[in-house]
């Protein structure tokens, strides 16, 4: 009977500060997001004035600016994709070339004689 009554007591006192430490995690959390929350958005704030500012031509709104600049870097991004394929093709055939010539032999390191 002693036993099971200590049990007891341990099992409500494991509850209380399971409890305890859910209602502490809980407060972390939500302070943590609404920290987060304040400084997302006030980042997107000073990013909006920025675009407002210097990036939007006459007329455009700060979300039509911001597609419009999202285009041109895409449209830069792939002109840059499509220039590094132009190049490394160059360069493939280059090499092509030069093996065929015998000046350069793939797979075997040059060694310099002395």
């Amino acid at each position: 009977m002693a036993k099971s009554k200590l049990v007891e007591t341990n099992v409500k006192m494991a509850e209380k500060v399971s409890e305890g430490l859910r209602k502490i995690e809980d407060g972390v959390t939500d302070g943590y997001r609404k920290i987060e929350d304040g400084v997302v958005g006030g980042f997107g704030k000073i990013v909006d004035g920025f675009v407002d500012k210097f990036l939007a031509r006459e007329g455009e709104t700060v979300g039509e600016a911001r597609a419009r600049l999202a285009q041109e870097q895409k449209v830069r991004e792939e002109a840059c994709r499509a220039e590094m394929e132009k190049r490394a093709e160059m360069q493939r055939q280059q090499l092509e070339k030069a093996q065929a010539l015998g000046r350069v032999q793939i797979g075997q390191p040059e060694i310099p004689h002395k």
